[in-house]
């Protein structure tokens, strides 16, 4: 049954922001929705409410209305059965389950209260308790309904904002006290459509002050933002059914838990994407500028890359099939159609017409690309190797980053002997250590949100000799006990675990079986804390991501919400009330079983306490925990605030004051470091933009060396200290025989 079980990314999507690369199909994707805006993920063609007598009615033109596809309806009830039957939770669809579902449904759609007007939610009232029949029948009447009035509304947000800007930038006034609410999900819906415009006013008043206060003239600030609102009100007119549909039965699968989810033909490939680390097109991450489709960088190695033909800030108008085939206009389309068109079977062409960056008279070109297999480098296990002085030594320690636990799973079942796995990657890179003379080895599993249960249970046994790795528990059954069988170890030697709030399922498993073990060190802070397993079921559209199962630590403990604790605690990063399992509405409880029978080491917990003391007492003064550890207070301190100043007067001394704090803290660092202080923020900023080319760069193949990451040196430091620890323990000074009278 577990043949395709895996662990959701579910820390890895709530650490991503908007603006994010999405794997899809030929290419990737690059998503961005500006920070001055609440607009939810997904809109749709819609029909006009019925407004109160209170609110003036727009004179906007009447959307087309969106209907579900015919195979909607069949789909819905797959999901329904599946749910009803096959998840670990068994819940009922009755009226209480409706009115759960309705909620969470206007909250995907309207989180921040800020376009439904309280006319609307009443009028929608009437489908609190109705829901659950509906989906019984298959109904989606009611779902459309909700989000075809949730479209008008986004229209007439995006076409206020444009005719407020038409009304000119220089107009605003920035001088009286008003304030903005930060957090809207509690606020009480707009009961005027003048409340909604006086809401919607401020917003953009914000936007308009941000970017003033970043230098931008006033000129250019009303060209972009009119701009980027136009270039939202036409994608929401190109929302589609299937957009419609999937939000809609994925607010149902989260009644049961937030890991449940489901996904819609497009949404699976990308899945499959993710855990194959290996898709079939170009090889180009792309992304929507105004309307065309731009080329962002190229994959290295990658068919366009190899080929030469395309540059990044080239714009792709048109798309054709094979050599000759007709190319198809694609000026204005939605960017998931353009990745359609543009993926497909390796060794097939694609003919891209497309207008070079560096065309002055804008005159395009057209290209050819055969399409090929495509790996995704970047997010496979990577390694590293730290030379580090401490005791007067000098030591080579690994480090080998695991980004996620991936398998090809469509190559597995074609036999192919080659198939791509974090075990199979992981178990090279410790070889090629062992070659450059590593003494200990760091498994850096930090923002690692989990993937395939299976290579976490197969990466384990590269580290023990053998035993139980994982329990993985269904509903009313005796818990299924994955387990490593054979007696090779690909390292014996010294072992370190690094983990972080954004470390999470898989990884839970992996670090959390090592702890139990005793054979390695668990660095770093408290984990995510998921401990479901869900498993892909094909539907006769998409797939459906459901949690059938929990897993458990070989000790019988569950990581449900309480994650793995490390050993060696490094400073928290992260807010654990909004970043967790633990802040996750409807996340399933924690529980214990029995354990399972293992052998377990105590050398660690022995020389444990003399570990954290040489921890504590290196980052007492070590300028760059210092530095986190300000970061950390400043952040806690700015999510005290509830809202923003609107005053220019007010928000200038408090850049200012925010200013003046950041140079403040870098030249701190900087000058315990022996580097030359900054002069100005300008300065400051300017070298944040070099590091953020850098790390573009090294998307683009460049190593970085991990000396100028903290907290892998300060892990290197905390395994070097074991080494010793256990060496002197090790040390037995024997006695000797005294003589034996006969």
């Amino acid at each position: 049954m577990f043949d395709r079980i895996f662990e959701s990314g579910g820390a890895r999507n709530l650490a991503l922001r908007w603006c994010g690369i999405i794997i899809f199909g030929a290419c990737t994707i690059a998503a961005t929705a500006a920070p001055d805006t609440d607009t939810a993920a997904l809109s749709v063609k819609a029909v006009p409410p019925t407004d109160s007598p209170t609110a003036p009615a727009y004179s906007l033109p009447i959307p087309e209305t969106l209907r579900p596809l015919d195979v909607h309806p069949r789909t819905s009830l797959s999901i329904v059965e599946q749910l009803r039957h096959n998840h670990y939770l068994q819940k009922p669809l009755d009226d209480a389950a409706s009115s759960v579902l309705f909620d969470k449904y206007l909250d995907l759609l309207d989180s921040g209260h800020a376009y439904f007007l309280a006319s609307d939610i009443q009028a929608m009232e009437k489908y609190r308790y109705a829901l659950d029949d509906s989906l019984k029948r298959g109904d989606l009447d009611p779902a459309f309904d909700i989000f075809n009035r949730y479209e008008v509304r986004l229209e007439e947000r995006l076409e206020f904002l444009i005719t407020e800007l038409g009304l000119g930038v220089r107009n605003m006034n920035f001088t009286s006290n008003e304030t903005i609410e930060i957090e809207r999900k509690n606020a009480p819906w707009a009961s005027t459509v003048a409340e909604l415009d006086d809401l919607w006013r401020k917003r953009l008043k914000a936007a308009v002050l941000g970017m003033k206060l970043n230098g931008k003239q006033l000129d250019e600030i009303q060209d972009v933002l009119t701009k980027r609102y136009k270039n939202r009100l036409k994608q929401a007119t190109q929302t589609n059914s299937e957009d419609a549909f999937q939000v809609y039965v994925n607010a149902y699968a989260s009644t049961y838990d937030p890991h449940t989810q489901y996904f819609s033909p497009r949404t699976s490939e990308n899945f499959n994407i993710n855990m194959s680390l290996s898709l079939e097109g170009i090889g180009a991450v792309l992304r929507t500028e105004d309307d065309y489709t731009e080329v962002v960088r190229l994959v290295p190695a990658g068919p366009a890359d190899k080929a030469g033909a395309l540059q990044p800030s080239d714009r792709i108008i048109g798309v054709g099939q094979g050599d000759s085939g007709k190319l198809i206009d694609v000026v204005g389309w939605r960017l998931d159609d353009v990745v359609e068109l543009i993926r497909g079977p390796k060794a097939s062409v694609v003919r891209l017409e497309i207008i070079p960056e560096s065309a002055e008279d804008g005159k395009s070109r057209i290209v050819s690309i055969t399409r090929n297999t495509v790996e995704l480098e970047e997010q496979s296990a990577q390694k590293k190797l730290l030379t580090i002085e401490h005791g007067g030594a000098t030591h080579k320690i690994g480090v080998i980053e695991v980004p996620t636990f991936y398998v090809d799973f469509k190559a597995v079942q074609q036999g192919d002997p080659d198939y791509k796995s974090t075990t199979r990657d992981v178990h090279a890179l410790i070889d090629q250590l062992k070659a450059d003379g590593a003494e200990g080895i760091i498994i850096d599993l930090r923002n690692n949100g989990g993937g395939s249960l299976q290579e976490a249970d197969s990466l384990t046994g590269l580290f023990i000799k053998s035993g139980p790795t994982v329990q993985v528990k269904s509903a009313n059954r005796r818990a299924n006990i994955y387990a490593d069988t054979d007696d090779e170890i690909a390292w014996d030697g010294p072992l370190a675990v690094m983990v972080n709030r954004l470390s999470a399922s898989a990884s839970e498993i992996f670090a959390g079986a090592i702890q139990d073990y005793g054979r390695g060190l668990i660095i770093g802070s408290q984990t995510f804390g998921k401990g479901t397993v869900q498993t892909l079921i094909p539907l006769n559209r998409g797939q459906l991501k459901i949690t059938q199962a929990k897993f458990y630590r070989v000790s019988g403990h569950s990581t449900q919400h309480e994650g793995v604790a490390p050993d060696v605690a490094f400073p928290e990063v992260y807010d654990t009330d909004k970043i967790g399992e633990s802040s996750l509405d409807d996340a399933m409880p924690w529980d214990e079983i029995k354990p399972a029978v293992y052998p377990h080491a105590t050398q660690i917990q022995s020389v444990l306490p003399i570990l954290v003391d040489k921890h504590r007492e290196r980052i007492a003064g070590n300028p760059d925990f210092e530095y986190l550890r300000e970061l950390m207070r400043k952040g806690d301190e700015n999510n005290k605030k509830t809202d923003v100043s609107l005053n220019e007067a007010t928000r200038i001394r408090e850049k200012q004051d925010d200013d003046t704090w950041r140079l403040g803290l870098e030249n701190k660092l900087r000058g315990a470091k022996g580097e030359p202080l900054l002069k100005s923020i300008a300065e400051l900023d300017a070298k944040l933009d070099a590091e953020e080319a850098e790390e573009d760069a090294a998307i683009d193949g460049t190593k970085k060396t991990p000396e100028d990451d903290a907290m892998i040196r300060e892990g290197a430091f905390v395994l070097i200290d074991y080494v010793n620890q256990t060496r002197q323990l090790a040390t037995i000074v024997e006695p000797k025989p005294s003589n034996i009278v006969q």
